[in-house]
């Protein structure tokens, strides 16, 4: 696990984005944070975004949600998904992770979009706690972040440019 979250960008992109965010409501008080700390880090770094909202009853529900927005006759150029799956007794939180993540690339890869995954599956409240409301390791700060780099990226590469990204680009 990553201790501290990853640089802000310097930069925000010349073109107008769209992100829709789809965060489950269940676990409430863990995925509200992630969901604010998310919109205040776009509205620094993409001061320029539209952003949509969706809240879904809990992770299971994240999918098809995303799946409804990429599909629709305007989609996002990124979603955020945000939500979390706190561990208990049985396998049922394993299943469920599992489903999302899986769900959540296919969809990526089908439409050919940026799908930041931040279902976060963790052991207890206390890590919930430090993933979703402390300062130096927020994932909804950390989400908004990925968006910015893969929109980006993906602006850059639509123009035939990825030379452009010496991070991403090793030789």
């Amino acid at each position: 696990m990553s201790k501290a979250l990853p640089a802000r960008p310097r930069s925000a992109p010349t073109h107008k984005s769209h992100i829709a965010i789809v965060a489950s409501i269940y676990n409430g008080q863990y995925t509200d944070a992630l969901l604010q700390n998310a919109k205040e880090e776009l509205a620094l770094i993409l001061p320029n975004t539209k952003l949509d909202v969706a809240r879904v009853p809990g992770a299971f529900e994240i999918p098809v949600a995303c799946e409804l927005l990429l599909s629709s006759d305007d989609p996002p150029d990124a979603i955020i998904a945000l939500g979390v799956i706190i561990q208990g007794q049985t396998k049922h939180a394993i299943m469920v992770a599992e489903a999302v993540t899986n769900s959540l690339q296919a969809m990526a890869i089908k439409h050919k979009k940026p799908v930041i995954h931040e279902v976060l599956l963790v052991d207890d409240e206390k890590q919930a706690y430090a993933r979703c409301m402390a300062a130096n390791l927020n994932r909804g700060r950390e989400a908004a972040r990925s968006a910015h780099t893969m929109l980006e990226l993906f602006q850059a590469m639509k123009q035939e440019k990825p030379k452009k990204f010496k991070a991403y680009n090793k030789k």
